[in-house]
């Protein structure tokens, strides 16, 4: 398997990526419809509990694609 060279770690895609996710939602349930408000609340809900249990889903698929851990997911491998 090819792995993405970058040193941008898994931690780094996660907080970018939710971060985009959460702007996007605020800027959709602005001009369109509050409804959108729900995927910032999942987005933040799932960041709470990854804080907790270590599981995100996004971080699961970042590494098997090849990008490097960080210190937030997957602390136990070593830095690649």
């Amino acid at each position: 398997m090819n792995t993405v060279q970058s040193t941008t770690s898994i931690d780094q895609w996660v907080f970018r990526i939710a971060g985009m996710f959460v702007l996007v939602s605020l800027v959709l349930a602005h001009f369109y419809s509050p409804y959108w408000l729900w995927f910032t609340a999942f987005v933040g809900l799932n960041l709470f509990q990854s804080s907790f249990t270590g599981f995100c889903p996004l971080a699961i698929v970042l590494k098997k694609i090849g990008v490097t851990s960080g210190a937030a997911f997957f602390p136990n491998h070593s830095l690649k």
